[in-house]
């Protein structure tokens, strides 16, 4: 963990003595997308750690200036950069992840890191296999070019409005798609994508591991990007784990729904999750 970023949330989340909640971000956004997240979760009595992926620039602008520092990221290196922050931390966290972070979250929670997870619009893993029409369009900006797999891709706002922001009106997409969207690496689209036909894939959850801990997948109802089919998948093959693994999905919501103007609503829901497996007091609703 030699992010500068990481380092002074985990030292910071130590010092504060509280339960943390590790935040881990998907494709095309960076860590700031979690910052009103961790003002709830800090205000409920948590640590927020709001986790980078390898080399994430601190800014939207930056990443935008520089896409080359985003590519080649594989779901290995971002697992295993994530994990080595949570064991820098004092108390075993709780993990919050949207798309990619939220297959991330289950492969985390599947090696036993976490004490409680909480996966929003999943990003599917080996044996998850459905393939819907609109996950194969959101993802085809990336996939239609093999040489991706080694580059950064930004979206147009075209393609940002279908794969995130199809939920929300026009004026809210465009300011989504300028405040928050970034390149993304392809290789994880690659992997997701190749996952089931791939049996050393790196894109595996173990969903047995008795220490897996407390799941829920949240679904947002319109998501394009990990539409209903992927993400009941998901929780279909976490289901034979022995803890509690449940599943709810939000009406009306894409795949944006984690910075969207709803935000709050998929945090209270994240919130009110974790609160009942940690010793944290209530949070206000």
């Amino acid at each position: 963990m030699n992010n500068v970023h990481d380092t002074e949330q985990v030292d910071r989340a130590n010092a504060s003595g509280r339960t943390p909640v590790v935040f881990v971000h998907g494709l095309w956004l960076l860590p700031s997308s979690w910052d009103r997240w961790a003002a709830v979760f800090d205000a409920a009595g948590y640590a927020p750690v709001t986790a980078s992926w390898p080399d994430d620039p601190e800014t939207a602008a930056e990443a935008n200036a520089h896409p080359e520092v985003l590519a080649g990221k594989t779901v290995g290196q971002v697992a295993d950069h994530v994990a080595e922050l949570i064991g820098a931390l004092d108390r075993k966290p709780a993990v919050v992840g949207h798309s990619f972070g939220g297959l991330i979250t289950q492969i985390l929670a599947g090696r036993g890191l976490s004490v409680a997870s909480v996966a929003i619009d999943p990003a599917p893993f080996r044996g998850v296999l459905p393939l819907p029409i609109s996950a194969l369009r959101a993802s085809a900006p990336v996939l239609a070019n093999p040489a991706n797999r080694h580059r950064a891709v930004p979206l147009t706002l075209d393609q940002f409005r279908y794969a995130f922001a199809n939920a929300v009106p026009e004026q809210e997409a465009e300011q989504l798609f300028e405040t928050f969207a970034v390149p993304a690496p392809g290789a994880p689209l690659f992997q997701a994508a190749a996952a089931n036909l791939n049996p050393w894939t790196e894109a595996k959850v173990d969903t047995d591991n008795p220490d897996r801990g407390p799941l829920l997948i949240i679904s947002g109802e319109r998501d394009h990007t990990v539409p209903w089919a992927l993400a009941n998948g998901a929780y279909k093959r976490q289901q034979g784990n022995p803890g509690v693994t449940e599943i709810e999905e939000l009406p009306n919501r894409g795949h944006s729904l984690t910075i969207d103007s709803g935000w709050r609503e998929v945090a209270d829901t994240a919130l009110r999750f974790i609160n009942r497996f940690t010793d944290q007091p209530a949070a206000d609703q």
